[in-house]
């Protein structure tokens, strides 16, 4: 595509919206221009439009036509299956940063926790099955539990239900994609973004595209921010982070684009509270217990080359290809509800809460290089968009712990499965928190050897259609194969063991839309995906979290977990195809499960022995009802079953993590051209702590679930004042109503995460 400069049309609209004017009146601007001829009336670029959609400041957008990923060759409404666009206007207006908080409010999507290595904090569920390896950046997998952050993205895609065809291992559930700035040549733009708040927030983004030439422009993001976890005094975030992006176009068929990306993200994390089994409750109000010591550090650096060629008209050329690095690391502090032992010379047999150690590190460096061959052709009387392609991914992990040292002495004796120990306690005989809790303990620490080498290479190959079958009924195909490599090297309580093999996966997606009218479709859709034994790289051995199963011979000897889904739904283009409707019923069916036998760090897997169901209907909304108000809206009602188990007790059981009933809405109303003002409503049912895509913990004596994490919901709301052309006001206020709420519980319910509490900051936006 030849975007060397914007076009007269293209011109009008970039003007109109300087001037104030919404990205609506600037579109029917160029409408009227459609049925002329002269050189003013040109159609505007793509990136003329991307200008309007992304950047207006005077009018946010909340809905978007096109996936980021190419090969998603239809538009959203005729593409037949679920996928969720959170455009970047909407996820600013919300006040949300991390892509964790943008996540954790959608429907059908969940949180988990991790411990000692696997996932801290950066653990997504789809659908009720784990997607923490399953996210993508510009359709290319980001491997690494680190941290994820906003101030780059135009736009996160949730696909919902299998997308092996396009992800390759794993995408049981879903798997979401964030769509990067890029750098154009269509304009020059330029907008920072400074926020101050509660909890001594500061933020402060650039957002700035520069051409050089008719044939090359850059672009910078730049990102500083800092704050407490609101509620949570001295829980604290920073973040720094930048992207380049640089775009040559030497022909008008030829186009290079090439980006670095750096984020270092340095916090004191917080376990929250935990799941006191008395009052079946979590514990609430409990005091700030986080060390001076602790941290949770992650960094992450990338380098992405994308080249597009267009080899004639209807064959075109596109690779991307990025290399990167990533590091985890962390030491953090949980809590757990106990009582002093009776030799306790201070309080013996008092209640108390006593401190444990959490920790962890891993190092990933990957390579990922995707080819597409796009082939626009007519045969057998219907007219094929083919998609061939071929992906190589090469990923190393290293995980691994420190050695620390408690340097103060104790002040309790608490019992626990290894008898009378010492420990720290932060109440006093009385019941009341000790003085100084951040520094009970006094930690030293070293970054300890590596007990887990996880390495994986894999060569994919694909080829994907969409054709018209007839005038109304549309079909989409897609088969895969994935050829891998495993090895794990693992050390622990096992010994020192070397995992190793290989395998070949096969998967294929079929969908069909039948249009019912001018404005909406229903389609049917059937889709696979495959997980391999130790598909996560955080895991080493421990087959209870998700990680190998069985001895080494054991492991090499596993089937793949087969997952299956079948989707039927439909999708309208409403109120002059300004607003998007959709609704499906899915049933997705997971079989050849790895289970474990024993406690959760055992390694002796059952091995394909599992079998469970989620079943559901999911709702969604997206765009304009009027010119003046907008909405993004999804709901989600499901059920889950453990349907086979080696465990008969696991049987008609619930998948842990899983909440049934999930919504989200987010609502935009702007009156006039100076004000406009808004919010977000999101609910989760309540859920159950348990192993990662398995039964959740069950109390037979009580016949009750083992750990409950409670129901929530949680309002935000924003309002912008656009105190002239380039000057924007925003204020938001998150979790209004101030309440307390848990967004995951650890499998033994000794830890279970806070949500945020109230906070207020206020952004302002300058655009030159």
């Amino acid at each position: 595509m030849n975007n060397k400069k914007l076009s007269m049309g293209a011109h009008t609209i970039a003007a109109a919206l300087a001037f104030g004017h919404s990205a609506v009146l600037a579109q029917e601007n160029t409408d009227v221009c459609n049925d002329k001829t002269s050189a003013e009336c040109a159609a505007p670029s793509d990136d003329a439009i991307e200008l309007i959609r992304i950047h207006g400041v005077q009018q946010s957008i909340y809905r978007y036509d096109k996936s980021g990923d190419p090969r998603h060759l239809a538009d959203l409404v005729d593409t037949p299956q679920t996928i969720t666009v959170l455009t970047q206007d909407q996820i600013q207006e919300s006040g949300r940063t991390d892509l964790e908080d943008i996540l954790q409010a959608q429907a059908g999507v969940t949180l988990g926790t991790g411990e000692n290595g696997n996932a801290f904090g950066d653990r997504y569920i789809i659908r009720g099955h784990e997607a923490r390896s399953d996210v993508f950046v510009d359709g290319l997998r980001d491997p690494g539990m680190t941290t994820r952050e906003s101030f780059a993205t135009e736009r996160v895609e949730i696909t919902k239900g299998p997308s092996s065809t396009f992800a390759g291992r794993g995408s049981s559930g879903g798997a979401v994609n964030s769509i990067t700035k890029k750098a154009s040549t269509a304009y020059n733009f330029g907008r920072v973004d400074a926020a101050i708040g509660t909890d001594e927030h500061n933020r402060f983004t650039v957002d700035l595209n520069k051409t050089l030439t008719e044939t090359s422009a850059v672009r910078l993001n730049g990102l500083y921010s800092s704050e407490d976890k609101p509620g949570r005094e001295g829980i604290e975030r920073d973040r720094e982070g930048v992207q380049l992006s640089y775009v040559n176009q030497p022909t008008d068929r030829l186009s290079f684009t090439g980006d670095i990306y750096y984020l270092n993200a340095e916090d004191k994390p917080d376990l929250g509270s935990y799941y006191d089994r008395d009052a079946g409750y979590p514990l609430k109000d409990i005091p700030v217990y986080a060390q001076d010591e602790d941290f949770l550090n992650s960094e992450v650096t990338t380098f992405t080359l994308r080249t597009e060629y267009d080899i004639s008209d209807n064959l075109r050329f596109y690779n991307a290809t990025r290399v990167g690095k990533t590091e985890n690391e962390y030491i953090t502090t949980g809590m757990r509800g106990t009582n002093r032992d009776a030799t306790d010379p201070i309080a013996p047999g008092a209640y108390t809460l006593s401190l444990s150690t959490h920790q962890g590190w891993q190092d990933v460096e990957y390579v990922t290089s995707q080819f597409n061959l796009f082939w626009d052709t007519a045969f057998l009387g219907l007219d094929h968009r083919l998609v061939f392609g071929f992906e190589y991914t090469d990923e190393s992990v290293d995980n691994g712990v420190f050695s620390v040292e408690n340097n103060n002495p104790t002040n309790c004796l608490v019992g626990g499965r290894r008898g009378v120990s010492s420990s720290y306690c932060i109440l006093d005989a009385e019941g009341n928190a000790v003085d100084n809790i951040g520094a009970l303990m006094g930690r030293t620490f070293t970054r300890g050897n590596v007990d887990a080498q996880y390495d994986i290479e894999t060569y994919s190959w694909y080829v994907m259609d969409t054709l018209a079958l007839t005038e109304k009924l549309d079909m989409f195909f897609g088969l895969r194969a994935d050829s891998y490599d495993y090895t794990n090297a693992t050390s622990g309580r096992s010994g020192e063991q070397l995992f190793a093999f290989e395998d070949d996966l096969y998967n294929g997606h079929l969908g069909l839309v039948y249009s019912l009218s001018e404005h909406g479709n229903l389609y049917a859709s059937y889709s696979t995906a495959t997980n391999i034994n130790g598909g996560e790289s955080d895991l080493g051995a421990n087959c209870g979290y998700g990680g190998l199963c069985g001895t080494p011979e054991q492991a090499a000897q596993a089937d793949p977990e087969q997952v299956e889904n079948i989707e039927i739904g439909t999708k309208w283009s409403l109120f002059n195809e300004k607003l998007v409707a959709n609704a499906a019923i899915f049933r997705i069916t997971k079989s050849d499960v790895h289970e474990s036998v024993g406690d959760s760090y055992s390694t002796l897997g059952t091995l394909n022995t599992g079998e469970n169901r989620v079943e559901g209907i999911e709702f969604g909304l997206s765009g304009d009802i009027t010119d003046k108000f907008s909405i993004q809206a999804s709901a989600a009602f499901m059920d889950s079953e453990v349907l086979k188990s080696y465990n008969d007790s696991n049987l008609g059981l619930a998948l842990s993590n899983f909440a049934d009933e999930s919504f989200y809405i987010q609502m935009r109303y702007q009156p006039n051209e100076k004000f406009a003002f808004g919010g977000d409503y999101s609910y989760q049912s309540e859920m159950f702590g348990g192993q990662p895509d398995t039964a959740a913990g069950f109390n037979t004596d009580t016949n009750e679930y083992s750990i409950v994490v409670p129901d929530y919901d949680v309002v935000n709301l924003f309002a912008n004042y656009y105190y002239s052309d380039a000057l924007t006001f925003r204020v938001n206020v998150g979790n209004l109503f101030d309440k307390e709420y848990w967004t995951a519980a650890y499998r033994s319910g000794s830890f279970m995460y806070i949500g945020d509490g109230r906070n207020i900051t206020g952004t302002l936006s300058y655009e030159f």
